[in-house]
């Protein structure tokens, strides 16, 4: 995972009761939860509501995290993400789950996400306008990977 990432996206997570587990942290499965919802965020945001889910959409082909330190309830977290990689067909997401306060960097995540016809339910490219609007959230015009 690179450690000169820029995350211009940050969404606050609220942590809930049901989300410790026994031995009183966040259990891990939770951060896949908070991982999801911090993509449709950040997919919303740089679209500006503009995504037909209907017909186009992307689907997470390969997903890898890294828990470096425990989460514990109360803790005020937020989710990172950034675009690392645009290809023809997929781009690459990193994110992180960060303490608000000390900026402690508790999990990173690379995921890397396929275009996907619905309809035809095979892969698809990914829409230039996809790639414009990633690029520029980003301020990255060295993102796509042709």
């Amino acid at each position: 995972m690179e450690d000169n990432i820029t995350f211009k996206h940050t969404m606050p997570a609220q942590l809930r009761f049901s989300d410790v587990d026994r031995l009183g942290h966040v259990n891990n499965s939770v951060y896949f939860s908070l991982y999801d919802l911090a993509k449709t965020t950040y997919l919303h945001d740089v679209m500006a509501g503009n995504i037909d889910w209907d017909n186009g959409s992307v689907v997470i082909a390969n997903i890898q995290a890294n828990f470096l330190a425990p989460v514990f309830f109360g803790e005020p977290i937020a989710i990172q993400t950034a675009t690392t990689r645009i290809g023809h067909k997929s781009f690459t997401l990193m994110q992180r789950a960060v303490n608000m306060d000390s900026g402690e960097v508790k999990c990173t995540c690379q995921t890397v996400m396929v275009g996907y016809d619905v309809k035809a339910k095979q892969s698809q490219l990914i829409p230039e306008e996809y790639k414009r609007a990633i690029c520029a959230f980003e301020g990255r015009d060295d993102l796509v990977k042709e």
